[in-house]
């Protein structure tokens, strides 16, 4: 058996609602030869800037595009990934697929490298940590932190029966203006609403969100309010943080104002003991600031192109 001593201690995720797939991507980095790169990869690879919405705040709209991507975007960031998945739909690829991800996840695991995996967590990404042969079983650290092991057969075949796994397997030398442009690219184009999707994305997520709650917001939406509010809060910090460690100062200035908007309008709903119009009011507020100042942002981005 052979199984990586890995934890969420150091990914930071103020309010505990942290896209799951950057939080496992950034913590399989924190703990690799890379962990220099564990911070930026949430910028670099785009999901930093993503935002989607459904029309009746159903959190699985950021889970729904197409995985096949997060390996290019991934790839943007200066890496090297292997990457499989299975979808629905292709049943008689279950066993061939699932054999190259174990694959995949061996050579990672022996590399020292935690492997990114879908529906490890019950509908979300979690961390494959390790692997015993002889049992035939996988350990994995479920986005909540708890550890456990399945069984191989049940790679891809848990609550959502979709295989997708990523791997980290290297590094490009890339300077740091070439990965800037190539970051700045990547945002323009999701904030553009050019990346396919089913729901609103980019700047559309704002007007989405916004129409959600001017109109048609009720309690039964509550906590799927805060999960929005707390995961795009969470992946804010980490574009503001990019942008300073690079000494982009002007965008780092804006993003950091867009994290405060968005922090703050999590607070709001996460405070409050019972939701008044006053707070939705506020909180309506908050977001409107947050949309403008990210169409600041934009427009200067592409000023950069």
């Amino acid at each position: 058996m052979k199984k990586l001593n890995i934890s969420f201690e150091g990914v930071h995720d103020d309010t505990g609602y942290l896209f799951s797939f950057a939080k496992c991507l950034s913590s399989a980095m924190r703990n690799s030869p890379y962990s220099e790169l564990a911070d930026d990869i949430i910028a670099t690879s785009g999901f930093g800037f993503r935002m989607w919405v459904d029309k009746t705040l159903c959190p699985s709209a950021t889970s729904i595009w197409h995985f096949y991507q997060q390996k290019e975007w991934v790839e943007n960031g200066g890496l090297t990934c292997a990457y499989v998945e299975r979808l629905w739909g292709q049943e008689d690829l279950e066993e061939t697929r699932r054999q190259e991800a174990l694959e995949i996840i061996r050579k990672s695991i022996d590399r020292g490298i935690a492997v990114v995996s879908w529906d490890i967590s019950g509908a979300e990404w979690g961390l494959i940590t390790g692997y015993d042969e002889q049992a035939a079983t996988l350990c994995i650290l479920k986005i909540n932190g708890q550890e456990d092991t399945i069984d191989n057969t049940k790679l891809g075949n848990l609550e959502i029966p979709i295989l997708s796994v990523l791997a980290i397997t290297g590094k490009v030398q890339r300077t740091p203006e070439q990965l800037f442009q190539d970051t700045l690219r990547l945002a323009v184009n999701h904030l553009d609403e050019k990346e396919p999707g089913e729901n609103p994305s980019g700047m559309a997520a704002y007007d989405q969100l916004l129409e959600i709650l001017t109109n048609s917001y009720n309690q039964d939406m509550s906590w799927n309010l805060e999960y929005y509010l707390g995961t795009y809060a969470a992946l804010k910090w980490y574009v503001a943080a990019y942008f300073r460690k690079y000494g982009k100062e002007d965008l780092a200035d804006l993003y950091e104002r867009i994290w405060h908007c968005w922090s703050d309008a999590f607070y709001i709903k996460k405070d409050e003991s019972k939701e008044t119009e006053e707070s939705i009011s506020a909180i309506i507020e908050k977001l409107k600031q947050a949309r403008n100042t990210e169409q600041e942002a934009l427009n200067r981005m592409k000023e950069l192109l």
